[in-house]
């Protein structure tokens, strides 16, 4: 049987990005970068002897995934989150070590530039990068002292020295230590160095090209070259990663996309300059809300027992901002900046973040597009939102075992998951067992007054189907719909179309219940293999 989750694999993106495989919990137990995240996701639900990709998909019942502009910036997210969650099947990246980073000393009076992993916030240095692969700091940095010819020895080396040293001699370094070059001068070399750092290519560019001109015309070409490397390592240091900021901001960044009856919202929370970890949304939207209405209820749901970040980037103003701010402000003691960016990173990383509320919009607009195929392919008279899926499975005819799924808006809500043991039904006895799962969730549900499906999918043909359909009229369930797929012929069966109904592989609706239908039965198989485990341990 195929995994549930391979035709969701393949309606993800063509675009680089980080993806994560979920538990039941919602807790990632993988994750991955990919330059193409439905390539490199597919990959996994092709047939595999690996260990590892089994165990992964044993455990994941969704996918989720971020959209980055870049290969590399999925790197230096995938990095971040991992640091973070310590997913289970994740064994690289798990330690301390993080990309590296370019440290100038500013405070000293003559400036020192280093390779550095992290970012002191307490050092007074000016912090650039990170970057990725690692080795570019290694090179960038052989660039620079080559270039701007800046020193990288330690402090105490540079305050005893009393004649250059061999780095002077091959042209890496301008030995300020023993007055080799004026203070002006040096100064001069640093402020060129962070131009260059900054990738402020307008500025530098001009001085730059002037050099490399002047160079070439005295054919000194070594010379000519070594600018020309130079400009086109600026190149690189300009797409600094969003994910990443040397500020050690604390910051909360909100994408919110409409259309139609939903709203997707998107949340990066980016702590100490990193983003670590990323919520998405979907809801119901009423008829016509502003953005900023919508904004306002999200925000008073969602920081409804959370810490507050320092500052909150959204894309518009939410209405009642200002009592949003002192209610925060009392709840914090201290002040939450609530801000529309406008331009510079913040506005990057709102962008970034609107993006993936767009993309997470198509993706629910897809599911809900095969809810409502379901709802005309079975002749219903409301779309139905919540499935409640179920499944008998046994070893041999013992150990019976129901399980219960439920779908919200065509996607997994794994709070609604159940397992029932099964107690009154006899040997392989399908429709028994289900009949007392049946009688066991639904008299709890009408006892407690809880939340009823719009429909139930029974995993079988029309004896499993009758049996459900019986047991639902005795709680006086009678106008709770119900529908039954049978395996292998792919047939939905109802009670007024015992015929059954046949629908395209390629349908929506077909590709929907199929998800339910097999989800149910993994999600029963998982528990017999627990106790196969538990059993071959005694």
């Amino acid at each position: 049987m195929s995994h549930p989750l391979k035709e969701a694999a393949a309606g993800l993106p063509d675009k680089p990005g980080v993806y994560l495989f979920k538990n039941a919990r919602g807790e990632p137990v993988y994750i991955g970068k990919a330059r193409s995240l439905v390539d490199r996701v597919k990959s996994y639900f092709q047939p595999t002897d690996d260990p590892k990709v089994r165990n992964i998909l044993a455990e994941t019942v969704r996918l989720d995934f971020i959209l980055t502009a870049s290969e590399r910036e999925a790197a230096f997210l995938e990095n971040n989150f991992i640091h973070h969650l310590q997913p289970k099947f994740n064994l690289r990246l798990k330690d301390d070590k993080s990309f590296p980073y370019l440290r100038l000393m500013v405070r000293d009076s003559v400036p020192g530039l280093f390779f550095s992993r992290k970012v002191d916030a307490s050092d007074g240095a000016r912090y650039f990068g990170p970057f990725s692969p690692a080795r570019e700091a290694g090179k960038t940095l052989q660039l620079l002292t080559k270039s701007f010819r800046l020193r990288t020895c330690a402090e105490a080396v540079f305050r005893t020295r009393r004649r250059p040293c061999l780095e002077f001699e091959i042209g890496n370094c301008s030995a300020p230590c023993v007055g080799k070059i004026s203070p002006e001068d040096y100064a001069a070399s640093v402020r060129d160095a962070v131009l260059f750092l900054e990738g402020r290519t307008r500025e530098l560019a001009g001085i730059l090209r002037g050099r490399m001109d002047a160079a070439a015309s005295a054919e000194r070409f070594e010379d000519a070259a070594r600018w020309r490397d130079l400009l086109r390592t600026v190149e690189q240091i300009r797409s600094r990663p969003k994910a990443i900021s040397v500020k050690l901001e604390n910051q909360d960044v909100i994408g919110l996309a409409q259309a139609g009856a939903l709203q997707a919202f998107c949340v990066f929370l980016m702590r100490d300059g990193k983003v670590r970890e990323s919520v998405s949304l979907i809801r119901e939207r009423d008829a016509g809300p502003s953005p900023e209405k919508a904004l306002r209820d999200f925000l008073e749901d969602h920081y409804s027992g959370r810490p507050l970040p320092d500052r909150i980037l959204v894309p518009a103003l939410p209405e009642g901002a200002a009592a949003l701010r002192a209610r925060w402000k009392t709840a914090a003691k201290r002040r939450v900046g609530l801000v529309v960016p406008r331009r510079g990173d913040s506005r990057t990383l709102l962008d970034w973040a609107v993006k993936n509320a767009e993309s997470l919009l198509r993706r629910a607009d897809g599911e809900r597009a095969a809810v409502e195929d379901l709802q005309s392919a079975l002749g219903l008279q409301s779309v139905p939102v919540r499935i409640d899926g179920f499944d008998v499975s046994h070893t041999q005819g013992v150990e019976t075992i129901a399980s219960l799924v439920t779908f919200c808006g065509g996607r997994p809500a794994k709070e609604g998951y159940r397992r029932y043991r099964i107690r009154t039904a006899g040997p392989a006895d399908d429709t028994a067992a289900l009949a007392e799962a049946l009688e066991r969730r639904y008299g709890r549900v009408l006892r407690e007054k809880q939340i009823l499906p719009d429909l139930v999918l029974i995993d079988g043909g029309l004896p499993q189907l009758g049996a459900a359909r019986a047991d639902l009229d005795r709680l006086g369930l009678n106008g709770l719909p119900a529908v039954s797929l049978a395996k292998r012929e792919e047939i939905l069966y109802t009670p007024d179309r015992p015929g059954g109904i046949r629908l395209a592989p390629t349908s929506p609706a077909l590709k929907l219940a199929q998800y339910i239908r097999d989800e149910a039965h993994r999600f029963a198989l998982a528990l017999h293999r627990k106790r196969r485990a538990d059993r071959s341990l005694k």
